[in-house]
């Protein structure tokens, strides 16, 4: 459950300086600060693609930068969700259940949408990997929380 909860503080920190980021990225993979995006293709192209999307945008419109400031607080916010089945694994199915329903929508939200807003193939699976990924600790702690709360004695009545 730590590891969840820190991987969602993680995904939420990190899309604060998504900008920056992206031109670290785009260091990483050679593209020069004023890379074409036609002149590449896979992932460098992705990459040089998008950048430019933010740099343009967010140079005109910079308040569309709110909604990933947006989207960083949410995965901060669900991340205290989680804090009562780390605190007391035995009594918060409805939490990890939550998430594992959250994780599921993940999948046909990349597959779907990621169509529509013309994302490239690899990437939606990529998105869809979080959903996958991030149900594997879910699930666990959920048959772990329903093995302690067998192990719990019934309350007198």
């Amino acid at each position: 459950m730590g590891l969840f909860i820190a991987a969602l503080v993680a995904s939420g920190l990190t899309a604060f300086p998504l900008r920056w980021e992206l031109n670290l990225l785009a260091t990483w993979l050679g593209l020069p600060p004023d890379a074409d995006p036609a002149a590449y293709d896979g992932l460098r192209h992705w990459i040089a693609l998008v950048r430019e999307g933010l740099d343009q945008s967010y140079g005109r419109y910079p308040f569309l930068a709110y909604g990933t400031d947006w989207l960083a607080f949410a995965h901060l916010v669900i991340a205290v969700f989680f804090i009562g089945p780390y605190r007391q694994p035995d009594r918060h199915d409805w939490t990890l259940i939550s998430g594992l329903v959250a994780c599921a929508g993940i999948v046909p939200l990349a597959l779907i949408c990621g169509e529509i807003r013309g994302i490239p193939v690899y990437w939606r699976l990529i998105d869809c990997a979080f959903g996958v990924f991030g149900a594997l600790p879910l699930a666990y702690c959920l048959l772990l929380s329903r093995r302690l709360a067998a192990l719990r004695p019934e309350p007198v009545r």
